[in-house]
C-alpha cells in the first residue's frame, strides 16, 4: 500500500490509481513552479555582482541614485511584466494545442529567452530576453495547476497542486545557493558570475522538455477535443487500471457528461462568448469574483513583499550587516519546508477552508507582533542604534515572526490562490478563467512589490504592517462567508455547488450539495473487490450501447446521471 493510498484514500478508491505514472506527471508539472521562483531568487543576486553591473550600466557614475534604482527595478520587473502576457497567451495555447505541447513550447521559449540574456551586450537585449522568459513563465502558472487538477485523483488533488506552489520556493532556494556557489568558486570579476546562474535555466528547461515526453495528455482535454476513446485509454494508463474497470468508466463518463452539457450550451461560440460567460453566468461569475478577490487579499497581505524585501525588513528588527543576507537564505528554506509539509499533511487532510483559517491566523498573529514591535521600538531601523536588553529580545521575536508569517502564508494563501481557480472553474472556461486570474495575480504582485517601499515611508513601517493585519482580518471573514469547502469533490460536481444562492455557498455549500458524481459512488472494499454505493433508486441493466442510443445530452443534463457502464448505476438525487 502506497503512502498516498494509506493516508489520502478517504473514498477507498482502487489503490492502483496511486502509481509511478501519476507521480512522474505530477513531478514534471510540479517542477514548473520553480521557473518563477528561480528568477525571483536569482535576479537580486546577480544584480549585486560587479560583472553584471559593469555590463549593463548599474555602476555608471554619471547616473543618479534614482536612475540606477529605476534601471535595477526595470531589469527585475521585466519577467513579471512578461508573465502577465504569458498568462493571457496560455488561455489560447492550452486549449488549442493541449497541456503537453504547450509545456514543450514554454520550455523552448524559456531556453530562447535565457540564450538572449547570456549573449546580451546591452541592456536593451537583456530586456528582450527577460521579456521572452516572462512570456514563458507566465504560462506555467496556467499549465501546471490545470494539468495536475485534471489528472490527479480527487483525494490528492490539493496535494498535487500544492507541489507546484511549493516548487516556487524550491526554485528560489536553488538560485540562492547557485549564486552563493558562484561567488565562492568563480573569480569575482568574471562574467561567469552571472552567466552560469542564467545558463542553469537552460538546463532546467531542457530537463522539463525531455520529461514532458514521458507524460500523458489530460483526459479531460482529449474529451473536449472529441477523442473520447483515446481519453479512456490514456486515463487507464494514468490510473494503472484496465480500460473497462468501473472506476475508469465512471470517471470518463463524468467527464463526458460535463463536456456534453457544455458543448450543447456553447456550440459554435467564439472566444468572446467565453469571456461573456465568465461575467454573465451567475455561478461562473461567483467563482471568478471569488478567485480574483483571493488574489487581492493574498497579495496585499504583504507575504510576497516580505520575501522580496526581506533584507531590508530584518533591518527593521535590528539586524545589521551581512547577517541580513544570511537570514534571507534561511527564509527560503523555511518556506520550502512549510509549503511541502502543508501540502502533504494539511491541505487535503484538513480541507481547503481549515487550512486557510490556520494559515491566515498564523500570518495575522505574526504580522501583528511585527507591527507592534515597530510601533513600540521605532528607532530599531536606525543603523546607529544597538538594541539591548528587552528591546533586543523583542527584536529577535520580531525576526522570528517574519519567518512564522512565511509559514502561515505557505499553509494558507499561497496554496489557495493556485488551488481554487484550478478546481472551481468549469472545463469550458477553465483555461481562459485561470489565465485571467493569474494575470491579475501577477499584476497585483507587481503593484504590491512597487508600493511597499513607498508605504513604508508614507504610512511608517508600523502603519504599513497594521494595514497588512487589516487585510488578513478581511481574508478570514471572506473565507468564512464566501469560500466553500471543495476538498475531495470531483471537478464535475462543482456546478451544483455554485448554483446555490450566493449567501449559502460559503457557509453551507458542502452540506447542501454533497458530491453526487458517478465516481464518488465507486469504492474499493477492504477485500479488494469493487463496491458501488447505491441510493434508494437505481437505473438497472444499462449498457454502453443502450445509453448512447437513448440518452441525449439534454437528458444527461436534466437527470444528472453518471453514465457508468455498470449493471447497477446510482441515480443521483437532486441537489438540495
Amino acid at each position: 500500500m502506497s503512502f498516498f493510498h494509506k493516508f489520502y484514500n478517504a473514498g477507498d478508491a482502487p489503490p492502483q490509481i496511486f502509481n509511478k505514472t501519476l507521480y512522474l506527471a505530477v513531478f514534471i508539472f510540479g517542477v514548473l513552479g520553480c521557473a518563477r521562483g528561480y528568477d525571483e531568487g536569482y535576479i537580486g543576486g546577480i544584480e549585486a555582482k560587479a560583472p553584471f553591473q559593469r555590463q549593463f550600466g548599474l555602476d555608471d557614475p554619471t547616473k543618479s541614485e534614482a536612475e540606477l534604482a529605476n534601471l535595477r527595478s526595470n531589469i527585475a520587473a521585466m519577467v513579471q511584466l512578461g508573465s502577465i502576457g504569458g498568462c493571457l497567451l496560455a488561455m489560447y495555447l492550452v486549449d488549442k494545442f493541449g497541456r503537453i505541447r504547450t509545456l514543450q513550447g514554454v520550455c523552448v521559449g524559456w531556453i530562447v529567452g535565457s540564450i538572449i540574456q547570456i549573449t546580451s551586450k546591452n541592456v536593451g537585449q537583456l530586456y528582450a530576453g527577460r521579456l521572452i522568459e516572462g512570456l514563458s513563465i507566465g504560462q506555467t502558472v496556467v499549465i501546471g495547476p490545470c494539468y495536475m487538477s485534471e489528472i490527479a485523483p480527487k483525494n490528492i488533488r490539493g496535494l498535487c497542486t500544492c507541489i507546484f506552489a511549493g516548487a516556487v520556493y524550491f526554485g528560489s532556494m536553488l538560485s540562492n545557493f547557485i549564486n552563493y556557489g558562484c561567488a565562492l568558486h568563480l573569480p569575482t570579476d568574471s562574467p561567469k558570475q552571472w552567466i552560469v546562474p542564467t545558463a542553469i535555466k537552460i538546463v532546467i528547461a531542457g530537463l522539463l522538455a525531455i520529461g514532458s515526453f514521458l507524460c500523458h495528455e489530460s483526459p479531460r482535454w482529449l474529451v473536449k477535443q472529441g477523442l473520447t476513446d483515446k481519453s479512456g485509454i490514456v486515463l487507464s494508463k494514468i490510473r494503472h487500471l484496465p480500460p473497462n474497470h468501473p472506476y475508469i468508466l465512471c470517471e470518463v463518463s463524468d467527464i463526458q457528461e460535463q463536456v456534453y452539457v457544455e458543448d450543447e450550451e456553447t456550440q459554435s461560440v467564439s472566444k468572446l462568448h467565453v469571456f461573456k460567460e465568465l461575467i454573465m453566468v451567475k455561478s461562473i461569475r461567483y467563482r471568478m469574483v471569488l478567485a480574483l478577490s483571493a488574489q487581492v487579499l493574498s497579495q496585499w497581505s504583504f507575504a510576497g513583499s516580505i520575501t522580496v524585501y526581506f533584507p531590508e525588513l530584518v533591518a527593521l528588527a535590528g539586524v545589521r550587516g551581512t547577517d541580513r543576507l544570511l537570514y534571507s537564505s534561511i527564509l527560503g528554506v523555511v518556506k520550502l519546508t512549510s509549503a511541502y509539509l502543508g501540502a502533504f499533511f494539511v491541505i487535503d487532510l484538513l480541507g481547503r477552508k481549515r487550512a486557510l483559517y490556520i494559515g491566515i491566523s498564523i500570518q495575522m498573529f505574526a504580522t501583528l507582533y511585527f507591527a507592534t514591535f515597530l510601533q513600540i521600538v521605532p528607532d530599531a531601523i536606525d543603523d546607529d542604534v544597538l538594541l539591548t536588553g528587552s528591546r533586543s529580545r523583542a527584536g529577535l521575536g520580531a525576526l522570528a515572526m517574519l519567518y512564522i508569517a512565511g509559514v502561515g502564508w505557505t499553509l494558507g494563501w499561497n496554496s489557495i490562490q493556485y488551488l481554487i481557480n484550478a478546481e472551481m472553474l468549469p472545463l469550458r472556461v477553465r483555461n481562459t478563467g485561470t489565465a485571467i486570474i493569474m494575470a491579475f495575480h501577477f499584476a497585483n504582485q507587481y503593484g504590491n512589490t512597487k508600493a511597499l517601499p513607498s508605504m513604508l515611508i508614507s504610512l511608517t513601517p508600523a502603519g504599513t504592517f497594521f494595514f497588512g493585519v487589516g487585510v488578513l482580518v478581511l481574508g478570514l471573514l471572506w473565507a468564512f462567508f464566501f469560500l466553500p469547502e471543495i476538498a475531495g469533490r470531483s471537478l464535475e460536481s462543482m456546478e451544483d455547488l455554485f448554483n446555490l444562492p450566493w449567501y449559502l455557498i460559503g457557509r453551507r455549500g458542502a452540506e447542501l450539495c454533497p458530491d453526487n458524481s458517478g465516481i464518488a459512488h465507486v469504492k474499493e472494499a477492504e477485500s479488494g473487490e469493487l463496491d458501488i454505493k447505491h441510493d434508494d433508486e437505481f437505473v438497472e441493466n444499462a449498457s454502453d450501447q443502450s445509453m448512447e442510443d437513448t440518452l441525449t445530452s439534454k437528458e444527461k443534463k436534466s437527470k444528472g446521471k453518471s453514465l457508468c457502464n455498470q449493471e447497477f448505476i446510482p441515480k443521483i438525487p437532486p441537489c438540495a
